[in-house]
């Protein structure tokens, strides 16, 4: 989660060159079980391989970077079914 200025944080972000922009729609699920609609719009992948997202959840919520978890982040389709 380090980055040339410490911890991955909204104000610290990966180096931009690392970054893969997207629109991803996603369900996130809270620790109480509740799910919520949400999207990715960034990728990173660290040093040692963990594979970041840049966050935003419904509604309004600021971005936020998190590591992906699969079990908790569901992708949605972004085009047609």
């Amino acid at each position: 989660m380090a980055t040339r200025c410490g911890l991955l944080t909204w104000d610290c972000p990966p180096p931009e060159a690392e970054v893969r922009w997207v629109y991803q729609p996603v369900e996130v699920q809270y620790p109480d079980g509740r799910w919520t609609l949400g999207r990715i719009s960034a990728w990173w992948t660290d040093a040692a391989g963990e594979l970041w997202c840049r966050l935003r959840t419904l509604p309004g919520a600021c971005p936020q970077w998190r590591r992906y978890d699969p079990e908790s982040i569901l992708l949605l389709p972004s085009a047609g079914i």
